[in-house]
């Protein structure tokens, strides 16, 4: 997760000014839709307020009753029609605090782009600029974007292509000063390979200004109607300057530097009965810092939540995460964590929301110590831990 830069101040007047912008011709249509999680912990470990357990990696995190932090984004879209053109303007604010309470928190910029679509060289064209990210494929119970392009640039998207759809965009980085990053994102989408299966294949290419360079291509399939829910998966690579998720990686790798992934994800709604699974494998290679030579790094993780509706309003929620990482010549780090949490919720499906949860939380590690686990130094020698507290999720 990206962390806002900017102060409450600056957001504030520039969400003003987006509101004034967008509002400028009267009675169009305007929609507001957003999501948050807050709520209070504690861990039975001495010397620290809470604790949250994860290895270092995507996808190696499970968040039910393991999210230490407070985050929401929250959107203003408005759709007006200007000489036959759909014109579209969006700004996403976010807020995010690392602890429970919001007195340092951050406001910062998630989204903030115009689009239009109907224009007589291409009409069915939707053409974007500004801050944006496109379609995204994620797997929830990890809080992980598989696939993620987003960033600053200008695109093009719902291009007619045979089969299915089209959509190419140019992203610039100045994070850097010095090494500014160019990204070239190519995505062929809603592909009808099968009955109720669709694939989609994106392809990217970076480049930094001192002169690396990157590829990377992933692909999905995602079979719609599995056991009353989803089933997806991923296959991908990525080389040098380029991530894994179709975004920037590491703008000073060279082509030594080399990333496979792997990932199977399924929810399902079976009754009373619902939840979400996930298996993952990844591997990294990239030069030793010290000596140059290439070591490898070889992540998995394997688990699921489960949730089943006792009534319609109450939920019990449980989750169980394995993780490890092997990195070459090096013992294994390994995570178990799992959370028990009766839940409230709006109705009795896994994606009802908002849900209303205690939690306790438990974990076992080996190979690393429980210092980096947490964040934590009151862990540093343990080997395990336990949390408890309450959360709120909602999207709406």
């Amino acid at each position: 997760m990206t962390q806002p830069l900017l102060s409450p101040r600056a957001t504030l007047s520039a969400t003003a000014c987006a509101v004034a912008l967008l509002g400028a011709p009267a009675a169009h249509a305007f929609d507001y839709s957003g999501y948050f999680r807050a709520g209070p912990g504690a861990t039975s470990e001495k010397g620290v307020s809470r604790a949250c357990y994860g290895l270092s990696g995507p996808g190696l995190k499970y968040r039910l009753g393991n999210e230490c932090d407070m985050y929401g984004e929250f959107t203003l879209g408005h759709d007006v029609k200007v000489e036959g053109i759909d014109v579209r303007g969006v700004l996403m604010t976010n807020f995010y605090n690392p602890a429970t309470d919001s007195g340092d928190a951050k406001l910062g910029i998630e989204q903030m782009y115009a689009e239009i679509k109907g224009v007589d060289v291409a009409p069915t064209t939707v053409f974007w600029i500004g801050k944006e990210r496109g379609r995204r494929g994620d797997v929830h119970i990890v809080d992980t974007f598989f696939t993620e392009m987003k960033g600053v640039g200008a695109g093009a998207k719902e291009i007619g292509a045979g089969p299915g759809k089209l959509g190419v965009a140019y992203y610039k980085t100045d994070g850097d000063e010095v090494n500014a990053g160019h990204r070239l994102n190519a995505e062929f989408y809603d592909w009808g390979v099968n009955p109720g299966g669709k694939l989609s294949l994106v392809g990217t290419l970076t480049k930094a200004t001192e002169g690396a360079k990157g590829a990377a291509l992933s692909v999905r399939h995602v079979q719609d109607g599995f056991l009353g829910g989803a089933n997806s998966f991923w296959l991908q690579y990525a080389q040098g300057t380029s991530s894994l998720n179709s975004n920037f990686g590491d703008l000073l790798a060279d082509s030594r530097t080399k990333a496979w992934r792997m990932v199977e994800s399924m929810h399902w709604q079976q009754g009373a009965f619902g939840g979400q699974a996930i298996a993952l494998w990844s591997q990294q290679r990239a030069p030793d810092v010290v000596t140059g030579d290439s070591t490898t790094t070889t992540s998995m993780s394997l688990g699921g939540r489960v949730s089943y509706a006792v009534t319609k309003n109450f939920k019990l929620l449980g989750e169980l995460g394995l993780s490890q990482v092997k990195p070459e010549g090096q013992s294994a780090q390994k995570l178990t964590k799992f959370t028990f949490a009766p839940t409230l919720a709006t109705g009795p499906g896994f994606w009802n929301r908002p849900e209303l949860r205690l939690y306790v939380t438990h974990a076992k590690w080996s190979g690393v110590n429980g210092a980096v686990v947490t964040g934590e130094s009151a862990f540093d020698g343990k080997e395990s831990g336990t949390s408890y507290g309450a959360q709120v999720e909602i999207w709406f």
